[in-house]
């Protein structure tokens, strides 16, 4: 499997809270919902769609999959919806019991065991996993080298600062720009594949 990630992203490598004031207000975030002016059907939407159409199962840090889970089953009847409640889902939590795992086809990935779980799946046959939101767990994922596209949403705006999925250890990590697209809304679609380093 390919591990995927797609983010909505502010100019300034943000990705904190882009759905909601409420969705993530870690270190006094205050912009939460930056993305909505931004967002459009036809690229952003589109985007979504499709990648979404392309993966396997989906796979969550314990925050963002409360928030899914919280809020996708209620929309059951949409197509995106529908494909979003029926997909398998996995969720790395160490706190999550599975008595809490209330959203259907969801499998809990204790945290200790979260990146050795990872590289087990990532050598299995089969579609994307795809990773949405979940800023700590994606750059775990980035620092680990298990990420193979990168799908960057970035949105015209500049929040000053807020939680990013870039690892700040010092290493160099190369990227190929393999497609573009620019909305209306000035939102560019950019996705990367990784690159073995020299």
């Amino acid at each position: 499997m390919r591990i995927v990630i797609i983010e909505f992203m502010s100019l300034d490598g943000v990705v904190q809270a882009p759905g909601g004031p409420e969705e993530d207000t870690d270190g006094g975030f205050a912009h939460g919902g930056w993305s909505h002016p931004f967002f459009d059907n036809d690229v952003v939407g589109g985007t979504f769609d499709e990648t979404l159409s392309r993966a396997e199962a989906l796979l969550y840090g314990r925050r963002t999959w409360q928030s899914m889970a919280a809020a996708w089953p209620e929309r059951a009847g949409d197509p995106f919806a529908d494909r979003m409640n029926a997909i398998p889902k996995y969720v790395v939590s160490e706190t999550l019991g599975d008595d809490k795992l209330t959203w259907d086809n969801t499998t809990r990935i204790p945290g200790g065991e979260a990146v050795a779980r990872i590289r087990e799946l990532r050598g299995t046959d089969g579609g994307d996993l795809l990773v949405m939101g979940s800023p700590t767990l994606a750059r775990t994922l980035m620092h680990e080298g298990l990420v193979d596209e990168l799908r960057l949403v970035i949105m015209p705006v500049l929040l000053g600062g807020g939680k990013t999925i870039f690892p700040d250890d010092g290493g160099k990590r190369t990227l190929e720009l393999v497609t573009t697209t620019t909305s209306r809304t000035g939102v560019q679609v950019c996705t990367y594949r990784a690159l073995a380093e020299a």
